[in-house]
């Protein structure tokens, strides 16, 4: 699957990975020791994540049902913990930098298919 960024027109991730069971979407990223660029985590449903654990830093997007960015993280450090975003229904999880590169910010539109 790739995530694309319909109104900047830019791919974010060309092979994006699903974590929709319980036990994947508590594993998340836990164990790997990057994420490369064009590689990216969508955990859904999903409104608040962690990076407790992790070995590197990633950058963040929380998505609405519709899949529109509701709020962005860039380079989430590790050993932190974001709030609660009621209104997403979704996490994608991409390397960090990606964000500063395609310039996706609140509002955008995403397609992950």
């Amino acid at each position: 699957m790739r995530a694309v960024n319909l109104t900047k027109n830019k791919e974010l991730a060309r092979n994006v990975s699903i974590a929709s069971s319980m036990v994947a979407r508590m594993k998340g990223l836990l164990g790997r020791q990057e994420l490369k660029k064009g590689e990216s985590l969508w955990i859904k449903p999903c409104n608040s994540i962690h990076t407790i654990g992790m070995k590197f830093p990633i950058d963040v997007l929380f998505l609405d049902s519709t899949n529109i960015v509701m709020e962005i993280k860039k380079q989430l450090p590790v050993y932190r913990i974001t709030g609660i975003y009621f209104r997403a229904s979704s996490v994608l999880e991409l390397p960090a930098g990606t964000l500063q590169e395609t310039n996706t910010q609140v509002g955008d539109r995403i397609e992950i298919a």
